[in-house]
């Protein structure tokens, strides 16, 4: 397995004052510099770890629906509002919160957008809301946030930023860094499969390592249940493609990847450009495995009906023999098999080969969203004194430190008489997610600290740091295990290279090819067409605006690339 070097630690104090003397002109020297320096006057740096008086960040909230509150708070009065207020005399104002249901944060920045409504110094805008975020890039309103990254973000930021560059892709233009990606864990949505140990040990079968070994085992689940299933009772593979062929549980993509391509997304070609990997040849031999495996009753028959939650189902039934899906399984929604199978034993296994040997699987995006900082905004340096903070002393804290067990006590952390962690469910009052209060969506992520984490943990040791102890009190026991996996197949993880903004043509023909592809791969799979279809599909996908949008990708990817 290979291992993950660990990053320094450099507290924000030593950057600040790295900063303070970058800021101020100084410069090394002898004595006539030091006389120089000692009679001119100093420049002010506007950079300060706490503000006073206090300065105003506005900002606006897209509030999850399942996030909750205590205390007689709200979104924009709450423990962390007071928090920044105490630490940094940073007084956040909120210009307007809404419930995020049925994209209804998206809906109010559009009409904000449109109406010239004053719009927020802060903007954080998730993943789901990536083409609003491209369209405020768009419209001139926020303004370049390379220089002021370059210049206010910490060491610690910095060095996680720079743990994939391909973040800032998204929000570039013209060479000019427009958003700053909000940092996500790493292959914290790359999958591998869980399969039924206890099964596999009934059966005297070992976790098969190719497609044709997987079949055998399928097959076995089905029809030699050793729990006593009947053939129609059981769904030897849990799989679902009614929203994608590209997702994050239930996902049958890797079984294209054992042909050499991924769907839906795009991918780097022997050419070095980008190419649409639902019209490379192996498509046609995944589509015709999938329909040999409708057939036989390994898939199920209404995958095409069931998004990512229905292919849990089976799964925590104690029906379901495999299922594809992220290292953090077992602890949900796994855990609950053995309520309705109390001999249930899931157990991680690698992505199995094709019959070349090749094996690919989606790749996790290190971020999950943007930030973006207004044109004009009075004090954009005090924003980078919140969020470096963050990271230089939350979002990997050393053991002891003040972070080390969470963020703001009773919520989302509480200790025992002896001051060990209580799991969340036990504390007082009800966890409260309570880094969904903070500026950043998650607060602060450096991509690699959480399998960090888990592989210190699958190596024996006792959890010590805050992500140690998060995973070990929080998460499903097989989660370290399932961590190792991940790692040791880091070579067939790819990820979607095209992050950037709509293209032209992919507005008025991308819906149309969309829906061409998922109804001709349907009918391929449930045996309405044969694979020749495939051919068909890819021919008609170029000519009716494929081929442009292949164009337009690359250009795009010819600016970003590194």
């Amino acid at each position: 397995m290979k291992a993950i070097s660990r990053k320094k630690w450099l507290p924000l104090l030593a950057a600040g004052a790295m900063l303070a003397t970058t800021l101020a002109g100084c410069s090394g020297g002898g004595k006539a510099d030091e006389s120089a320096a000692s009679t001119a006057p100093s420049a002010e740096n506007v950079y300060k770890e706490k503000y006073d008086p206090p300065v105003t960040i506005s900002t606006a909230w897209g509030v999850d629906p399942t996030l909750t509150f205590k205390n007689g708070e709200t979104i924009e009065n709450s423990v962390a509002t007071k928090w920044a207020k105490d630490q940094f005399g940073i007084d956040i104002k909120s210009l307007w919160s809404v419930t995020d249901t049925n994209g209804a944060f998206g809906t109010k920045l559009r009409l904000a957008m449109s109406s010239g409504q004053e719009m927020p110094d802060i903007l954080t805008i998730g993943t789901a809301d990536n083409q609003i975020a491209q369209d405020l890039i768009d419209s001139g309103m926020y303004e370049e946030v390379g220089p002021l990254f370059d210049k206010y973000a910490s060491d610690t930021w910095k060095s996680a930023m720079d743990q994939d560059p391909n973040v800032w892709n998204a929000y570039m233009r013209d060479g000019k860094k427009m958003g700053i990606p909000v940092l996500d864990y790493a292959y914290n949505h790359d999958y591998l499969l869980w399969i039924r140990q206890d099964w596999l040990d009934k059966l005297n079968l070992k976790a098969p390592k190719t497609i044709d070994e997987m079949e055998k085992v399928m097959d076995a689940f089905k029809n030699q249940n050793p729990d006593g299933l009947s053939p129609d009772q059981v769904v030897p593979l849990s799989i679902g493609f009614k929203t994608s062929m590209n997702t994050w549980m239930g996902d049958p993509s890797w079984i294209f990847g054992a042909y050499g391509t991924l769907p839906q997304q795009w991918n780097v070609g022997a050419d070095g450009k980008l190419v649409y990997g639902s019209t490379e040849p192996g498509m046609k031999e995944g589509l015709q495995k999938l329909s040999d495996w409708l057939k036989k009753g390994y898939i199920p028959q209404e995958a095409a009906l069931w998004d990512e939650n229905k292919t849990a189902e089976p799964a925590v039934a104690g029906t379901a023999g495999i299922i594809p899906g992220p290292y953090w399984m077992s602890g949900w929604p796994l855990k609950d098999t053995v309520q309705n199978a109390p001999d249930a034993v899931w157990a991680p296994i690698e992505i199995p080969a094709g019959p070349d040997g090749k094996a690919m699987r989606h790749g996790t995006q290190f971020t999950n969203g943007v930030t973006l900082i207004k044109k004009g905004m009075e004090h954009p340096e005090a924003f980078f004194t919140y969020q470096n903070y963050l990271f230089d002393n939350y979002a990997n804290p050393e053991p002891g430190s003040q972070y080390d067990n969470g963020l703001f006590a009773g919520y989302d952390y509480q200790l025992d008489a002896d001051g060990k962690q209580l799991p969340i469910e036990e504390i007082d009052g009800g966890y409260v997610n309570v880094v969904r209060y903070l500026l950043v969506r998650d607060g602060a992520r450096i991509p690699d600290a959480q399998m960090k984490a888990l592989q210190s943990l699958a190596e024996g040791n006792e959890p010590k740091t805050k992500l140690e102890k998060d995973v070990a009190v929080n998460y499903g026991k097989e989660t370290p295990a399932a961590a190792q996996v991940i790692l040791k197949q880091d070579d067939i993880s790819y990820k979607n290279m095209f992050t950037g903004p709509t293209t032209e043509t992919m507005k008025s023909k991308m819906d149309y090819l969309n829906k061409m592809e998922n109804q001709t791969f349907n009918e391929i799979i449930y045996g309405k067409k044969t694979t020749d279809a495939f051919d068909e599909f890819v021919s008609t996908w170029k000519a009716g605006g494929g081929d442009q949008i292949t164009t337009e990708v690359n250009a795009w990817y010819d600016q970003v690339k590194q």
